[in-house]
């Protein structure tokens, strides 16, 4: 329970670094967001998510990261 806390708290960081570091650039990218069409986002979305996957599936079950 200790890591899945932690990894939240990771993940709620990394979120909220652009919107603190560049306010304006995400403003941009949201409105880019908002006009791009669903289809497009549930690919891009799948996509990011079999890479998460991969990722943690190697750095799990692998000896590559030691």
């Amino acid at each position: 329970m200790k890591t899945l806390v932690t990894l939240i708290g990771l993940v709620l960081i990394l979120e909220g670094l652009p919107y603190v570091a560049s306010p304006e650039v995400m403003q941009r990218w949201l409105k880019l967001l908002s006009e791009t069409s669903p289809s497009t986002l549930r690919s891009n979305g799948l996509i990011a998510m079999v890479i998460g996957f991969l990722l943690c599936y190697i750095g799990q079950r692998s000896g590559l990261l030691g």
